[in-house]
């Protein structure tokens, strides 16, 4: 089949790997000139199976009280005349209720043990044909685990909690005290009096997601998919036979516009993978999907080669912020903004971040210009994704992972190329249409 994948992120890139794996025919469209340039460009880093606990949990609503007024809360909810934020917000707060979130907990675990150890294959198959001793896959790739740190004692008390139901996914996971957080980190050694402890998860991992979705795409590209940059998708064509929306039908093209110029694009199956724009592509044709975008924050400071910074990519339990080391910068990302689009970046949430960072490793010295990014998160109220076929014959999803789509990449490219090629997907997890 001739598969059109709508987005070149993350979702879309891993997608068309694994397509072209199972014998397709792949186009990938995109509005921006290369791959990973939105949502994909600057994240946390964080390959987190260790984290599949939705943002919606029972302690949630309580936590978003306290924060209410806090322009530098973790997770800042800006009310809005949006209907669709009101009813994403409720939907939220229904997730929040534990049997919901026992549920979701379960439904991401299950897809990031799964997907790590895709990612974890696929790094193995490209660097065995890679035919210089130099894989083009250096995406400043460190495989020494992610240590979660606690500041607050009721957060740390449910440690035990989450390190036994992480054995219960077949991860390994330790809970540490504050001197076994810092032989871990020996970074976090200047803080280590505001530490209550934490959890150690050995067999994540961190890197840069921009890098490896365009070393992706790259080898893709010599396998012949293609990919057609700085194109906007305008809408999708759909046959619906009987004229009954409610049945679902097929769609048969998709509309874009290059350099003023309208081109109609027909393909066998269309794979929507444009993260907080999948929604409004396919409501005109009577698919609902429940995503939102959040605003996530970014800070990358470039960091001397031996600073005494952190190599274990660490995550601030408390503040919601995690620290990864890529190379000769420090990413630190976090928090969370429902303000819908709004792409600005909001200097007061900026600060704060920094600040945080400061408590944490007083030592850090940058060494140049640190640059601040932010990227609308595909948020589901669940933060479990959509990945599956619609009720349009061959109309697929592979979008709203939210925090998770570094951690979930892999794992739902194949799971969605299984599905589109008509086999069953190789993991355990509530599947569109499924």
């Amino acid at each position: 089949m001739h598969v059109i994948v709508l987005g070149a992120g993350l979702e879309g890139v891993t997608s068309a790997w694994y397509l072209q794996q199972a014998g397709h025919t792949v186009t990938v469209i995109d509005r921006q000139p290369a791959a990973g340039l939105e949502t994909s460009f600057a994240n946390g880093g964080q390959i987190s199976a260790s984290h599949p606990e939705p943002w919606a949990s029972p302690s949630t609503p309580a936590q978003i009280l306290r924060w209410l007024g806090r322009n530098d809360a973790p997770l800042l909810f800006r009310p809005r005349l949006d209907w669709d934020q009101w009813v994403w917000g409720l939907r939220f707060l229904f997730e929040c209720l534990p049997s919901r979130s026992d549920r979701n907990t379960h439904s991401i675990g299950q897809l990031a043990v799964y997907s790590r150890d895709k990612l974890k294959a696929l790094r193995a198959e490209l660097a065995l044909d890679e035919a210089s001793q130099q894989s083009i896959f250096d995406y400043d790739c460190l495989q020494k685990g992610i240590l979660h740190v606690f500041f607050d004692g009721h957060e740390f008390a449910e440690a035990r909690h989450r390190e036994k139901r992480l054995h219960g996914f077949g991860m390994r996971a330790e809970v540490l005290d504050a001197q076994g957080c810092i032989a871990v980190e020996p970074a976090l050694a200047y803080c280590r009096e505001k530490i209550l402890g934490g959890m150690y998860a050995p067999d994540d991992e961190s890197g840069d997601a921009h890098r490896f979705t365009q070393a992706l795409a790259a080898r893709c590209e010599e396998r012949g998919v293609t990919f057609r940059y700085n194109t906007q998708i305008l809408s999708l064509d759909c046959d619906l036979g009987s004229g009954l929306s409610s049945r679902g039908g097929r769609v048969t093209a998709v509309n874009t516009l290059k350099e003023n110029e309208r081109e109609c694009i027909a393909g066998d199956a269309f794979l929507v993978a444009l993260g907080s724009y999948s929604r409004a592509l396919v409501k005109p044709l009577g698919v609902t999907l429940p995503i939102y975008p959040v605003k996530g924050y970014s800070a990358t400071i470039p960091i001397a080669e031996n600073a005494d910074m952190p190599h274990v990519s660490v995550t601030d339990e408390s503040h919601r912020i995690v620290y990864t080391r890529l190379g000769n910068h420090l990413r630190v990302a976090g928090t969370a903004e429902l303000s819908g689009y709004n792409t600005l970046i909001n200097p007061e949430r900026c600060e704060a971040m920094l600040q945080r960072t400061r408590t944490l490793f007083p030592q850090l010295a940058p060494t140049g210009e640190i640059k601040y990014w932010v990227g609308l998160r595909p948020a589901t109220p669940s933060n479990v994704p959509i990945i599956g076929r619609t009720k349009h014959a061959n109309l697929y999803c592979n979008t709203g992972h939210g925090t998770l789509g570094w951690t979930l990449a892999c794992g739902s490219g194949e799971a969605i190329a299984d599905i589109i090629s008509q086999r069953a997907p190789r993991v355990v997890f509530p599947f569109l249409g499924g």
